[in-house]
């Protein structure tokens, strides 16, 4: 058990020597919000536990026995005719601490009107990805601490193009029973091209979150603080579109955002009343989201969310609503059916 613990450990730390700080990256559909709980609440949970097989996919370390003979089916309304989803079991070894997980992503971006360099119509096309996604879970006897790893197969076409690629992700969790407390951190999309779509290798939209949730003692809600993206720290940019002229023959005041502002687009934060009742109420808050999509001197709602969990014995509905313009919003939609002993 040594050896598999160090080696978890190893890869883990090699996997974040390694980052791709900068440019683009492909199979960006792998770090879509899939889960209507982790959307209403501001961005990708780490923390998430009990229950819920989708929670496997952000971070492996949260697979778990309570997520055994769970089916979890989840569904986007993106914007225009974008659609993407995911789905999620788990199972547990009897009497063990191993617990295995089975998940799909995919994305399908719609129909396309194709045309050659003339201008002639070539027909429509269309363009889709998907991933299949196998994981483990362990929890460290004697400990508080969780670790997990998925092992991701990718698939994506793109007109007439096509690429695989495989992917691995690593997590670790953090639990404190006796103050409700988790605390997780997952690094996520480690891998490369097995295939290239047009004889160009490309990065994998590698991405490392570190999130923090708890219950209050006295109150029914529990609170999440998450921080996203920290595999670069430079997110914020000069937006050429948010240049103003200053009065009084000052010239123009150019967009410069400042360290705070940089900072804050890494910090997702979110409420979830009655977390342990049937019903349960969020709102959530992406600062990323709504400094990049605001527009200057009107007020969007952009970063926003809110949404709701009902339970109604084995079946549980979860809905999430996502701002990010004056236009522009999105519905996620999940169903857990639990089978599995832990209710």
């Amino acid at each position: 058990m040594k050896r598999i613990i160090s080696f978890c450990i190893g890869y883990f730390i090699v996997g974040i020597s390694f980052a791709q700080l900068g440019g683009r990256s492909t199979y960006q559909f792998l770090n879509l919000e899939t889960a209507p709980r982790h959307a209403a609440l501001g961005g990708k949970l780490v923390t998430d536990y009990r229950n819920n097989p989708i929670a496997g996919l952000y971070n492996p370390a949260s697979i778990n026995e309570t997520m055994s003979s769970n089916f979890s089916l989840n569904y986007t309304n993106f914007l225009s005719d974008i659609n993407y989803g995911a789905f999620a079991t788990a199972f547990s070894i009897p009497r063990t601490y191993h617990t295995f997980h089975l998940g799909v992503i995919y994305a399908d971006y719609g129909d396309f009107d194709g045309f050659d360099l003339d201008g002639n119509s070539t027909g429509q096309f269309g363009a889709n990805e998907a991933a299949i996604s196998l994981g483990y879970g362990y929890k460290i006897p004697n400990s508080n601490f969780r670790i997990g790893a998925n092992a991701k197969f990718i698939n994506s076409s793109l007109e007439q193009y096509k690429s695989l690629g495989i992917a691995g992700d690593l997590g670790i969790l953090f639990l404190k029973e006796e103050w409700d407390l988790n605390i997780g951190l997952s690094v996520r999309n480690i891998g490369k091209q097995l295939t290239t779509f047009a004889n160009t290798e490309e990065d994998l939209p590698l991405e490392i979150n570190l999130g923090i949730s708890q219950t209050l003692q006295k109150a029914p809600l529990r609170w999440f603080l998450n921080f996203q993206n920290l595999q670069q720290y430079q997110l914020a940019f000069t937006n050429e579109n948010r240049n103003q002229q200053s009065g009084f023959g000052e010239g123009t005041r150019i967009d410069d955002p400042s360290f705070f502002n940089n900072l804050l687009r890494h910090v997702n934060v979110g409420a979830e009343l009655f977390p342990k009742k049937a019903i349960n109420i969020r709102l959530g808050f992406n600062f990323r989201r709504a400094e990049e999509l605001k527009i200057i001197n009107q007020r969007s709602f952009a970063g926003l969310s809110a949404g709701f969990g009902l339970k109604i014995k084995k079946l549980k509905f979860n809905y999430a609503w996502t701002r990010y313009n004056l236009t522009g919003s999105s519905s996620t939609f999940g169903l857990n059916l639990n089978f599995g002993k832990y209710q």
